[in-house]
């Protein structure tokens, strides 16, 4: 008999309704650290873009529901070409990718033909069918040591990320000039009088964060070693400069311990940095997502096999 049911009217009805179609489906439900906290606990994985990107390429799902954003479903069906792809909201995008543009991105590549170019994932797949390897926070510093000292190199398209790597690896780094809207809307005074108000709090920091931030953090890391150091530290209180989404798995993890987001500059309602574009998936959609299989991700089949290849050689230096 089919199953019928009605448009879920509560929180607990939707949820039960997404995990009912991911079984049906034969749907793998990947989700990002700063999805919505539900999300996360739906999720079959939630992890850092490396961690996404293994698992979307270890997957033997018909289908790859992605709870991030735009990129991330697009390196998805980067790698999944015959699976089919789908994001809640097509909208969720991303403002550090939306800050290198093919047009102008091509033209500085090629005006520095002697450079190779290691992309940052938070791009789009044109930009990653432009690179010779992509690099996520967790392993940039590992990628750009594994190249050799006499090699220029492009990193783009986070100049904050680009500045940090340069600090750890001693290279000269020819930068592309772009950023993240949520890591550089941390304000420092706020976070000065927060740290005063919480003295014993270790300040921890991602590394798409400005200098000065990451100047006065105790660590630096990407999304997955920060939860790491929270759980192995022997502090009791963190302030984190990150999206504030990775509370929800940090308090899991640590839940003895005190975690408070780092606060931005804007005053909003949750007084911290948050994606507004990571906040579009919403379990509405989600379950609207996977009822429908829509809407699907797909990418150009001449800029996926361009795009593969440095994101293969990425997943193969990261084992």
């Amino acid at each position: 008999m089919e199953h019928v049911i009605d448009i879920p009217k509560t929180r607990k009805e939707y949820m039960e309704e997404i995990l009912r179609l991911k079984k049906e489906k034969n749907a793998v439900l990947l989700a990002h650290y700063y999805q919505e906290a539900d999300i996360q606990d739906l999720a079959d994985y939630v992890g850092d873009s490396l961690g996404l990107s293994r698992k979307a390429a270890e997957t033997d799902a018909d289908i790859i529901v992605f709870a991030g954003v735009h990129f991330m479903a697009e390196t998805a069906k980067i790698i999944n070409p015959n699976k089919k792809v789908i994001l809640p909201d097509l909208n969720a995008g991303c403002s550090l990718a939306d800050s290198a543009q093919p047009g102008p991105f091509k033209e500085f590549v090629d005006a520095h033909p002697d450079h190779i170019v290691v992309t940052y994932i938070n791009c789009t797949a044109e930009i990653k069918a432009m690179s010779d390897i992509i690099c996520t926070s967790s392993n940039a510093v590992d990628i750009i040591n594994s190249i050799p000292k006499d090699q220029k190199i492009i990193c783009a398209p986070d100049r904050n990320l680009g500045e940090y790597l340069i600090h750890q690896t001693g290279r000269d780094l020819l930068l592309w000039d772009g950023a993240c809207m949520v890591h550089e809307a941390f304000a420092m005074d706020k976070i000065l009088d927060l740290h005063k108000e919480h003295p014993k709090a270790k300040f921890i920091a991602h590394p798409e964060s400005t200098q000065n931030i990451l100047r006065i953090s105790a660590f630096v890391g990407s999304t997955e070693k920060l939860l790491n150091f929270v759980q192995e530290d022997d502090s009791e209180e963190f302030i984190i400069a990150t999206e504030a989404g990775i509370l929800h798995e940090m308090q899991k993890r640590v839940p003895h311990k005190k975690l408070i987001a780092a606060p931005a500059k804007d005053d909003n309602t949750c007084a911290c940095s948050e994606c507004h574009y990571m906040k579009m998936n919403t379990l509405e959609k989600l379950y609207a997502c996977l009822k429908n299989e829509l809407p699907e991700v797909d990418v150009p089949e001449d800029i996926r096999k361009k795009a593969l290849v440095p994101l293969e050689r990425m997943l193969d230096l990261s084992k």
